[in-house]
Order: structure tokens, then sequence, then C-alpha cells
């Protein structure tokens, strides 16, 4: 697995809140009378690839819209570099779940890129030639750049997805959170975002993504993040994501028809 001085350094310092890129601490969030999130602490790696990964309902897209003050937690807080969220906000990108945006707002491609942009072009949002050439060259990264003058709500979900990264990347963030960025989309969609991804990862970016097939975590990241509700484990894939902390994650039957999915895809 590809690693940089970056990731490798960021990775000895994983422990210290001050340096990581994001670090949850105590965090809890209740829908109701029930926790969806209860006391989770979790920590990044600069430059390195994390999943987060647990059943459905575990509360793994709770955590990153909480950590992203999304929705607000109970308890518990998050730390940027070691700073508050608010004064380091500018300094990460989100892309949704690609179900919880609405497709039919009346919208181009290179609008939607160009949203990325806010804070540069303020509240007039006057678009300049050096902007639009920004848009168009993080659509192009995603393989998207002929699509630029079409509505969204016309594109494929894969399509969809793609331009939704061109707006990532138009921030140029150092922390890249995506929520399930590989659902429902087609095999050459997950190819071409996971390329770029890594690509992030080089450049020594961080990025964290909510993910659901196993089979792909060891190909794909680094680090992982195992939870439901609570914590499990977290740390480097080859070391924990066993069948041990599968089996805590998912329990009894689910958690063996997950390995034994693990094991035909590995054979």
């Amino acid at each position: 697995m590809a690693m940089t001085l970056a990731s490798l350094d960021g990775r000895s310092q994983a422990e210290d809140p001050t340096i990581s890129p994001l670090a949850v601490r105590g965090l809890t969030v209740s829908y109701g009378e029930k926790p969806a999130v209860f006391s989770v602490d979790m920590t990044l790696s600069k430059g390195r690839m994390t999943a987060i990964v647990g059943p459905n309902g575990a509360g793994k897209s709770t955590l990153l819209k909480a950590a992203l003050g999304i929705i607000s937690p109970l308890a518990g807080q998050a730390l940027v570099h070691g700073k508050s969220l608010k004064s380091q906000r500018h300094r990460i990108a989100y892309v949704p779940q690609r179900a919880s945006v609405d497709w039919d707002f009346p919208t181009r491609v290179i609008d939607v890129v160009l949203m990325g942009l806010q804070r540069e072009l303020g509240l007039l949002g006057r678009v300049r030639a050096h902007h639009r050439e920004r848009a168009l060259a993080c659509l192009d990264r995603v393989g998207m750049q002929d699509f630029a003058d079409r509505q969204i709500g016309q594109l494929s979900g894969g399509q969809q997805q793609r331009v939704f990264l061109a707006r990532a990347l138009s921030q140029n963030a150092d922390l890249y959170m995506l929520d399930e960025p590989f659902a429902g989309v087609d095999a050459a969609t997950e190819r071409a975002i996971i390329a770029v991804l890594k690509s992030l990862r080089e450049e020594g970016k961080t990025v964290v993504a909510v993910h659901h097939d196993l089979a792909t975590v060891t190909e794909y990241f680094d680090d992982i993040f195992l939870i439901n509700t609570r914590k499990v484990a977290e740390g480097p894939v080859e070391t924990t994501f066993t069948a041990e902390n599968l089996n805590k994650t998912y329990g009894g039957r689910l958690a063996m028809a997950q390995i034994d999915q693990l094991e035909l895809a590995a054979g």
C-alpha cells in the first residue's frame, strides 16, 4: 500500500489531537432517547485514507455529520488540527450522500462546482475567468469537463457523484470527508473516484469516508474506524481489519456472513 512521508509521520502521531487533521473526543448524538453515537473518540492521521465501517444504523454518517457540525452533538467536540471546527472549516471539504441531495434543483454542473468557491467569491458571488478555469480543471480531474453546461438533474447517479467530488476539489482543502461516496455508482465511477482520492493522499491530504463494501477496504484504505454506536476499534487496516473486530462490530451471523464474503473475495 503506497504511503508518503507525510502519512508515515501522521500515523506515528495519530494520538495527538493537536496534530491530527480531525480529532473527535467524547462525541454523543441522540435521536430521541436512544443514542446514535455514544461517547466516541476518533483520531485521523495526516496524509492517509480512513474508512468508517459498521452495520446499518451504527452511526457512521451521524458521526461524520456531527464532526462537521451539520448536526449538534449532546456532548463532545471535534478539533481540526487542534483548533475549533469553526476556525478551521475552510480546511475541510465535504461530499454528502447522493441520496440526500435535491437533484431537481435547476442548476448547471459548472455552477455546482463553483459553489465550492463560495468563501472565495464572497457575498456578491462574482465569478471571474480564473474561477471558471479552476472549476473546469476540477471537473476534468473527475472526467466531467464535457458536461460543464449540462443541468445537474440530467446526469446519471455516478456522474452526479463525480460532480460533487469536483466541487470538493475546488475548495483545495486539507481534509476531505465523504459520506458513502461509492453508494449506487457504476464501476467506472468508483474507479475514477478512488483514483482521485488516492491522488489527494499522495499530495499529503487526508481522506475519511463512510464505506460499506468490506471487500474493497484493504485495496482502498490505509486505516479503518469500526463503529456500532460506540467505537469498536481504529487503526491501520493491516492490524485492525480482523475477523475478531468484525465480529465485535457486526455480531453473530451477520459478522460471519461479512467474513465469508471477504474470504471469497480474497480467494
